[in-house]
This record gives C-alpha cells, structure tokens and sequence, in this order.
C-alpha cells in the first residue's frame, strides 16, 4: 500500500471515528411527533372501521406495517435534510452508523412477523407487545449516538411492550390501543426529548 493510500484509509478511519463519537443530530422532533400522530391516527381508523382485529389480524398488522413504513420514510426524509445540514462533511456516515444501530431490532420485527403469520398464527396476539419491547432494545443500543435522555422513551416502550403482553395473554384479542397509544406516548416523549436536546444545542 502506497502512502496515499494509507492516509486515504487513515482519513477515512478517522472521520467514522467522528461520526460514531458524536451525537447524532439527524432525527428530528417534528417528524418523531408526526408518527405519533400517525399511530393515533391509525388506531382510530382500527377502531372506527375494524370491527374483530382479532378475527383479521392480517388486516389488523397490514395497517401498522404501512403505519410504520410511512413513519420510516417521514423520519427517513427529515434525518437526511437535517444530517445535511448539522454533520457536514460527514452525512453518509453519520446516517449509516445510526441507522446500523436500530437495523437489527427493525429486521427481527419484520421477520418475527413473518414466522408468526407462517407457523403460528394463533400467536400473533403477541406481536404487538414483541413490536415494543423490539422498538425498547433499538433505542438502547442507539443511546451512544442520540442525544442524552433517549434512554427514557426505551425504558417506556420496555414497559409497555411487557404491559401489553400480559394485558392480551388473558384473551389473545388484538386492539388498535395496544398499538396505538404506548406508540404515540413513546414518540411524542422522544420528540420532547430531542427537542430540548436542540434548545440547548442551540444556547
């Protein structure tokens, strides 16, 4: 390896160390507090519309699925305006080492849906609860690179991941509330968080 290419790699090294140390400013609490009007949003349309989530959980899991890829690509969209503009220099980076952190629980989300809805139907009453506890570990293994706080909204969808499993294991009935509100508690108290994170960024 030639010295150019040694300190290109150097370079390199160095500005994926900067990106993995410094926080990430990316998410931003508008978009983080809009998906938690979309969850409300889809729990109401459940409610109203769906009589026996039960009796159709896949059009009961089709709703959240689409829920939450819109709120992914809302979130997705504003992460890349905002990374744009606080992480210059380094964008790609920044982006891809916080998306990393989360990509394991949001996969096994995905394919925990999947073996259920292929093998044991008659669990999915569980997926909810499993979605949040999921959403739980992402956040903690992102806690490194997000503003300092996020550890609360993790504990709370631990909580009401937990909550909500043993609130469904007595019936195995489906609800848009179970969905619905520890999700929009959940965002909304993220977006708090990263909007005080901002304030006192910008003080």
């Amino acid at each position: 390896m030639s010295d150019l290419d040694k300190a290109l790699a150097d370079i390199v090294a160095i500005r994926a160390q900067l990106a993995r140390g410094d926080a990430f400013c990316g998410f931003g609490p508008s978009a983080i507090a809009a998906t938690g009007v979309l969850a409300l949003g889809t729990a109401l349309a459940q409610h109203a519309w769906l009589d026996d989530p039960t009796g159709e959980p896949l059009l009961f899991l089709g709703g959240w699925i689409a829920t939450a890829l819109a709120s992914a690509g809302l979130i997705g969209a504003e992460m890349r305006a905002r990374s744009r503009r606080d992480h210059v220099g380094l964008t790609d980076t920044a982006i891809v080492n916080a998306v990393e952190q989360f990509l394991p629980a949001g996969a096994a989300g995905a394919l925990l849906a999947l073996v259920l809805v292929r093998v044991s139907p008659e669990s999915l009453w569980m997926l909810p609860g499993l979605w949040q506890v999921l959403v739980s570990l992402g956040l903690f293994a992102s806690v490194r690179s997000l503003p300092k706080g996020v550890a609360l909204p993790g504990a709370w969808y631990m909580v009401a991941g937990l909550a909500v499993l043993m609130l469904a294991s007595t019936d195995h009935a489906l609800s848009p509330w179970t969905m619905g509100l520890p999700f929009a508690i959940g965002q909304f108290l993220m977006a708090a968080i990263l909007y005080r994170a901002r304030e006192e960024t910008d003080a």
